[in-house]
C-alpha cells in the first residue's frame, strides 16, 4: 500500500479548523480525518457556553444553587485552568467572561465603573469550588468559559489519537492553536505562517515545526471600536479593562494546552511584563508589540 496525503477543513467551536495527514492508505487516512472532526464536534457539544445542554451551560445555571457534577475530562480542564490562575497572579481566570456582558461588540460606550466594578464582584477563580467530581460556582450570575483552554486541549487529543491509530505525519490546526502530529511525508518541517496584526493575510513571521505545538494569541482580529478607539477583545479580570500592550504572540511548546495558556497570559501581562515572562518561560515565542516591533527568541521563528 502507498502512502496518500489527506485534507479537510471544517469550522468547530466558532473558528476554522483544519487537518493535514499522510496515512498508509487511503481508507484509513478518510478514517482519521473524519474521527477527528468527530471529536472536534464533541468538544464543541460539550463545553460551548453557546449550548444550553452543554456542560459549562449546566456549571454557569447553577451558579449560587448547588454543586454540578462532572467527569474525569472536565475535572482536568477545570484543575488545569486553576494551576494556570495561580502562576498568573491571577490574570488568567476562566470566570472572566462575565467581563463581556458591558465589554462586546455591541458596546457604544465605555462602560461606567460600577457596571465594571459588579462584574468583578462576580470574578475570580477563588469563588469557585472543586472537588474531585464535582464544582460549584458560589455566587450567582457567575460564569465559567472554556474558550482559553478547549481548543488547545482537543488538539492535543486529536493529534494522540491520530497517532494511535497509526499516523504519523500531519497536524491539527484548531483556530491557530495548532498541534503537530509529526512531520511531513519527506521529513520536512511544517512551515507555518504568523499573521502580521496591520495587514492579517500577510505573514509576520514562519514557525517551522516537525513535532510538539504552536498557538497564537492575538488582539488584532477581534476587537470593540468605541468612540473611534480600537479596545482588545481580551480583558484583565483583575481592572475589568481592555489589555493593551500585545498586539499577538505565538508559543511553542510540547503541548498546545500549555502553548495557548502562556500566549494568553502574555497578552494579559502586557507589553513589557509579558515578554520578560516568556523569557523567564524559556520556550520559543514571536511576538508583535503595539507599535509593530518584533519580538523573540528562537532560531525556529524566521522573519518572514
Amino acid at each position: 500500500m502507498s502512502e496518500t496525503d489527506h485534507h479537510l477543513k471544517f469550522k468547530a467551536m466558532g473558528c476554522p479548523c483544519e487537518i493535514r495527514l499522510t496515512a498508509p492508505s487511503s481508507s484509513l487516512g478518510e478514517k482519521v480525518l473524519r474521527s477527528s472532526q468527530r471529536e472536534a464536534l464533541r468538544f464543541e457539544r460539550k463545553y460551548s457556553r453557546y449550548r444550553k445542554d452543554s456542560v459549562i451551560s449546566r456549571i454557569n445555571q447553577a451558579a449560587g444553587r448547588s454543586p454540578v457534577t462532572i467527569d474525569p475530562e472536565t475535572h482536568a480542564l477545570l484543575e488545569y485552568s486553576g494551576a494556570c490562575y495561580e502562576e498568573s497572579d491571577g490574570l488568567f481566570d476562566i470566570t472572566s467572561g462575565v467581563l463581556r456582558r458591558i465589554w462586546n461588540p455591541n458596546t457604544k460606550s465605555v462602560p461606567q465603573q460600577g457596571e465594571i466594578k459588579r462584574c468583578l464582584d462576580i470574578t475570580g477563580w477563588d469563588k469557585v469550588v472543586l472537588e474531585s467530581n464535582a464544582v460549584f460556582l458560589k455566587l450567582p450570575d457567575m460564569e465559567l468559559d472554556f474558550g482559553g483552554v478547549v481548543k488547545e486541549y482537543a488538539a492535543d487529543a486529536i493529534a494522540f489519537q491520530a497517532r494511535q491509530k497509526g499516523i504519523h505525519n500531519g497536524y491539527i490546526n484548531l483556530g491557530g492553536d495548532i498541534k503537530i502530529i509529526g512531520p511531513q511525508r519527506d521529513g520536512a518541517p511544517w512551515s507555518i505562517g504568523v499573521s502580521n496584526p496591520s495587514r492579517p493575510e500577510e505573514p509576520s513571521a514562519t514557525i517551522l515545526l516537525d513535532k510538539g505545538a504552536v498557538s497564537t494569541s492575538g488582539c488584532y482580529e477581534r476587537f470593540m471600536m468605541i468612540n473611534g478607539k480600537r479596545y482588545s477583545h481580551l480583558l484583565n479580570p483583575k481592572t475589568g479593562w481592555p489589555v493593551e500592550g500585545l498586539e499577538s504572540v505565538s508559543v511553542s511548546t510540547s503541548k498546545a494546552l500549555i502553548a495557548g495558556s502562556l500566549s494568553s497570559i502574555a497578552l494579559l501581562k502586557g507589553e513589557t511584563e509579558g515578554i520578560n515572562f516568556l523569557q523567564s518561560c524559556d520556550v520559543p515565542f514571536f511576538a508583535i508589540d503595539q507599535s509593530g516591533i518584533h519580538h523573540g527568541s528562537s532560531a525556529k521563528l524566521v522573519k518572514a
